[in-house]
């Protein structure tokens, strides 16, 4: 029996995500849906507090959503809404709703015509998609022929459903945000409660997690208003400040508060704010500066230079970028003896020095950045292993070079990963040698 949604908002508070798709299982596809949707739902105060991830069979999704709905007030499903025999989230949704999927004409005149409008021949499986549960609601789809589906549902013998909200979102994410933020959001902010949540990131480098944790002591404890959360990618560390009050102004004045006291705890360990990369803070504080920067790569293989000018406005400190793979173009290119290559070999302080002394003087810029290393698996030894880089930054003020390891794992399958890896840690390691100068 199908009642009404007459919850007080103060109970709206807990949701849950099942990602559907044999896809996301089997490795093909990486979903971002969930980290998005859980981190716009945490901003009007709803917590996500599980996450299920099954493939396209109607027993496991309906499964997966009595696992959710006995976990949440809120559930959001996405994928499995395309019109291939594999789309199987809307029979699951009647099945679990206990009811029939019900051709809506409308809806099937707007996905013809959305093909009529691109002078396009409708495929007669695209009919299922205008198939909505009975009792629900379609949600309208403008980037895509797949519409939504929005549920509202009580079952008096399993008392726990009642009340609940259910969606179905389409798996694609472009499509699946936009439906989020025009027609789930607003009315789940009316259901969120009177709490209000801000959320401010501090990004971190130079330092490992542990470390963090070390420092910050009890600030990171659960429980705790606000909640800071950690994460860690490539060496950078985002601490992430979630701030509940009453109003926003109080809410704000929280995450300020407790951003002021982490940014005086982990003092040059913090880069910057929100989204901001260390090559776009590089960036800034060389434009602020009217300072110009040069890179001579080696096993990082000009991915300095990339993340340098991945940022708009590169062009105004970025001047050169030599990629100096081997002895011969370190030799030709940059000035370097070859007796100081054969007495120290390539991967040593004194070339990433040379390489990044020789840089400055060809460029004339204010900063020259040397990278030298065994990026892997082959080419290591027990003195150099892999994972070992020289960085050297030098500017008119002297030249400063670090040995670093990168960790690197021993399993096959993952050497790829790991020379990749070892690459983006020493390109970004070096960002931060740079901007600590700066």
């Amino acid at each position: 029996m199908r009642l009404g949604l007459r919850l007080k908002s103060a109970l709206m508070k807990k949701a849950s995500i099942v990602s559907i798709g044999n896809e996301l299982l089997s490795g093909q596809t990486i979903s971002t849906n969930a980290s998005y949707l859980s981190e716009r739902l945490l901003s009007i105060g709803i917590s996500v507090i599980s996450s299920y991830t099954i493939g396209d069979e109607i027993d496991l999704i309906v499964r997966a959503l009595n696992l959710a709905s006995s976990d949440a007030d809120i559930v959001l499903a996405t994928g499995g809404l395309g019109p291939t025999d594999d789309d199987l989230t809307r029979q699951a949704f009647a099945k679990f709703l206990g009811c029939e999927l019900q051709l809506q004409e409308e809806l099937l005149d707007k996905i013809q015509q959305r093909f009529a409008n691109r002078n396009l021949q409708m495929s007669a499986k695209n009919k299922i998609q205008a198939y909505i549960p009975a009792g629900a609601k379609a949600l309208e789809n403008n980037l895509g022929t797949a519409p939504g589906i929005r549920a509202e549902y009580t079952c008096p013998e399993q008392g726990r459903r009642k009340g609940k909200l259910l969606f179905a979102l389409p798996g694609v994410p472009l499509e699946m945000k936009q439906m989020f933020e025009e027609s789930v959001m607003p009315e789940l902010q009316r259901f969120a409660g009177d709490q209000v949540v801000i959320i401010r990131k501090l990004k971190c480098f130079g330092t490992g997690e542990s470390n963090i944790a070390e420092m910050l002591g009890d600030l990171m404890q659960r429980g705790r208003n606000p909640l800071i959360n950690c994460t860690v990618e490539h060496g950078v560390i985002t601490l992430t400040i979630n701030a509940t009050a009453e109003d926003k102004d109080t809410a704000q004045q929280i995450a300020e508060k407790d951003e002021k006291l982490l940014r005086d705890i982990l003092g040059e360990f913090v880069y910057g704010t929100g989204e901001q990369s260390l090559a776009e803070v590089v960036g800034e504080k060389l434009t602020q500066q009217n300072k110009t920067i040069a890179t001579a790569e080696s096993c990082t293989g000009g991915t300095l230079a990339k993340l340098l000018t991945d940022i708009p406005g590169a062009s105004g400190y970025f001047t050169y970028g030599w990629i100096t793979y081997s002895n011969d173009a370190k030799i030709s290119e940059l000035g370097i003896p070859r007796e100081l290559i054969d007495k120290y070999g390539a991967v040593s302080e004194q070339v990433a020095e040379a390489m990044a002394r020789g840089a400055r003087e060809k460029s004339g810029t204010d900063f020259a950045v040397g990278v030298t290393g065994i990026a892997g698996p082959t080419g290591a030894s027990e003195q150099k292993p892999v994972g070992l880089v020289y960085i050297s930054v030098d500017t008119s003020n002297g030249c400063e070079t670090k040995r670093f390891i990168f960790p690197s794992k021993a399993c096959p399958r993952a050497k790829r990963r790991d020379r990749n890896s070892v690459r983006l840690r020493a390109a970004q390691t070096a960002l931060n040698m740079v901007r600590l100068r700066l």
